[in-house]
């Protein structure tokens, strides 16, 4: 073979044609062209926009299950903190609601200890306050316990007041604690007397849920009205003599009973009190003995 018949040019694999430096050169103003464009006149606006809303549906399916998994576990943690904020709101509102009724439980109670403070009792009475425990269980009955015994000088028979009026007498008494009949009890009697008339009678209690007292043996035309303050008559040995014991709420007048039913209120607190008043029982003169006064004959 004749050497100089050989084709010395390289093969295409080999041939080079721009080179590579200037390709990057061009293509870097390019960019930057694009760039300052881009930023310029966003010529690129709309192609952006279009593979944004290519691309959306696919983003929308990748993003979802995210979603709804970040949405689930928040409303879950929504509705138990909401369970959480409505049942202290509920407690809170409870305290408060006990809160308030202690306090106007205090004030009561201090009213009512000042009003028996300034209780003006006829003289040479002594007292002593007591604190009422909670009611006898026999719901056919009028009667409270109070925190007073033998043990601080209470003695049966006592007569117990607050300070509107009397509210009964001790019946019972223990060593730490007493039992106190209301005069609404339907056993319970109290001699009281008129303050307008001065006329004396019995007053009982009704027994009823209404704590009402009746007076006994009242005369169909007995000078009695409606309003008429009833005190206590002192003729009994129990209790002093004129403390309220009651007020005339109505007279009812039958003619075929030779009596009048009256009704009375009593002004104590009947079942509404909590501190109260015990007196000494009132101490009668003895009897003077009929015997004693006898001259023996000569």
């Amino acid at each position: 073979m004749v050497l100089g018949t050989i084709d010395r040019s390289p093969p295409p694999f080999f041939k080079q044609g721009v080179s590579a430096l200037s390709k990057l050169v061009l293509f870097a103003l390019l960019s930057v062209l694009c760039m300052v464009g881009d930023v310029r006149f966003r010529i690129s606006e709309p192609l952006r926009s279009a593979i944004s809303l290519v691309l959306s549906p696919f983003e929308f399916a990748i993003v979802l299950p995210k979603d709804t998994w970040h949405n689930l576990t928040s409303w879950v943690t929504s509705r138990d903190e909401a369970l959480a904020t409505a049942e202290e709101a509920r407690l809170q509102l409870l305290r408060q609601s006990l809160n308030a009724s202690r306090v106007e439980q205090l004030e009561l109670e201090n009213r009512q200890l000042r009003e028996l403070l300034h209780l003006t009792l006829p003289s040479g009475i002594e007292g002593r306050v007591a604190q009422v425990m909670y009611d006898a269980a026999d719901p056919f009955t009028r009667k409270v316990i109070i925190n007073k015994g033998s043990t601080s000088g209470v003695k049966p028979s006592s007569p117990v007041l607050d300070a509107k009026g009397v509210l009964g007498q001790v019946t019972k008494v223990y060593p730490f604690m007493s039992e106190v009949t209301l005069v609404s009890d339907q056993e319970q009697a109290t001699p009281i007397m008129n303050a307008r008339t001065g006329e004396r009678g019995v007053a009982t209690g009704e027994g009823g849920s209404q704590g009402l007292l009746y007076l006994r043996y009242i005369a169909a035309n007995a000078d009695i009205e409606k309003d008429d303050v009833l005190v206590t008559s002192g003729v009994d040995g129990v209790y002093p003599a004129g403390l309220p014991v009651a007020r005339v709420l109505r007279v009812e007048r039958r003619a075929d009973s030779s009596f009048a039913r009256v009704l009375c209120v009593p002004t104590a607190g009947i079942g509404a009190v909590r501190w109260l008043m015990i007196l000494h029982p009132v101490e009668l003169p003895a009897r003077p003995d009929p015997a004693a006064g006898e001259q023996k004959p000569s």
